[in-house]
């Protein structure tokens, strides 16, 4: 078990040992993702020993890094994958694929006949359907194992509109349909649960409005019978503070209301982290290349950019900041940008930090979470490698691309 006894419930970009990430870039250059384990691990701990009841499972989509993944293993967790390639990377991480939930959204067909000739030797396998179509394609397969219904409670929740997904009609039954649906699956199928997902990035304030959306998943699953499921997965959505000035989440407060929202179920909960577990223990290491003096502010180019991070770009994300190379010198409001050709690589505007000079290396906290998982290759730049921290060492667990690397797929 993780110690937790010296493990806050949010890491600070500041609480970094900034010597050693000054050392990590300058051995494995730049830019750079680095990823602590431990921190990993201490946070499932902390999410899971919140809910003692329940079981807490990790969602892959966060990052799905081989490291990462063998570290929630670790921990104990089981995995819920979005997609084959995720279900196929937990297997290669050590999961046991009898433990893995499968919720598919619009699944390509490649993606159900992966999952389904998965299952026909791991018939422990769930799969979530959040359409009757997939059930007629499942049927199609001639799959007869375990499903569970994903419900669309109609509320979204979370830090931007594009992750609402609980009120987006492209995620699960519509509501009142799901009834009929169960009585389908139970003809055709083993129907083991239901699910729903509200939304993401959901912190202590913004509990109200998720626990609407699961204690509508609890009404459901009282509707179709809680004794005859096996689990209630009202997904994950909870997040970290990506502003130096906001609180972390206060998982007391949100276990005892995430189980008043459920209510009495026979069957068992189960839940979903991801952002949680990852945030926090990954950032970003980028050097200062260019400092121009402009009219309205100061420009600094830094050698990461939307092709590293895209979250900033997507969805107008915060993420702390932090000059690694100098952090006592006078705060001074910048503008950080990166190499791309667009007015969307901004990683800040007028934002404070301690003055930066070329050569510098900036530290952008809280990339642990959609950071790796959704950078590209645009502008044909390799990707950057990533360092893992594990027991006071560092280790490369994902090699710099080269540009062969970017064009090897060309024929």
């Amino acid at each position: 078990m993780t110690d937790l006894a010296d493990s806050p419930a949010v890491r600070r970009l500041a609480d970094w040992d900034h010597e050693r990430l000054e050392g990590l870039a300058d051995e494995y250059e730049t830019p750079l993702y680095v990823m602590d384990l431990g921190r990993v691990k201490e946070n499932y701990t902390r999410f899971s020993e919140a809910f003692p009841d329940a079981e807490v499972m990790y969602a892959a989509k966060a990052h799905t890094g081989k490291a990462v993944l063998e570290a929630v293993l670790e921990a104990g967790a089981d995995i819920e994958c979005a997609a084959w390639g995720e279900l196929q990377r937990s297997i290669d991480a050590g999961a046991d694929p009898n433990t893995l939930q499968y919720t598919a959204v619009n699944p390509p067909d490649h993606d159900l006949n992966y999952a389904t000739d998965l299952a026909a030797d791991a018939p422990g396998l769930t799969i979530t359907i959040g359409a009757t179509d997939t059930l007629d394609r499942l049927a199609e397969r001639g799959y007869d194992g375990r499903v569970a219904i994903r419900i669309n409670p109609g509320i979204g929740t979370g830090h931007h509109e594009k992750v609402a997904t609980g009120a987006d009609a492209k995620f699960g039954i519509p509501y009142e349909q799901v009834p009929e649906v169960a009585d389908r699956v139970r003809e055709e199928f083993e129907l083991v649960g239901l699910h729903a997902h509200a939304g993401s990035g959901v912190l202590t304030e913004g509990l109200e409005e998720h626990c609407q959306a699961i204690e509508r998943v609890g009404e459901m699953a009282r509707r179709v019978g809680d004794a005859d499921l096996e689990f209630v997965d009202v997904g994950g959505g909870y997040g970290v503070p990506y502003r130096e000035d906001e609180d972390p989440l206060d998982l007391e407060k949100t276990s005892n209301m995430v189980r008043d929202a459920v209510g009495e179920l026979e069957a068992t909960l189960k839940l979903e982290p991801g952002r949680y577990v990852v945030a926090d223990a990954g950032l970003i290491l980028s050097e200062v290349n260019t400092i121009k003096e402009a009219p309205d502010t100061t420009v600094v180019g830094i050698d990461a950019s939307l092709a590293t991070l895209i979250r900033p770009a997507m969805f107008g994300s915060y993420h702390p900041m932090y000059n690694v190379s100098a952090p006592g010198r006078d705060p001074h409001p910048v503008t950080v940008g990166g190499p791309v050709c667009t007015s969307a690589d901004v990683f800040a505007h007028d934002r404070p930090v301690a003055r930066p000079e070329r050569g510098d290396v900036l530290a952008i906290g809280n990339a642990g979470s959609y950071g790796y998982e959704l950078a590209s290759q645009f502008h044909s730049q390799p990707r950057p490698a990533e360092v893992a921290l594990e027991d006071g060492e560092a280790r490369i667990v994902r090699r710099r691309e080269s540009l062969e690397d970017v064009t090897r797929v060309e024929q």
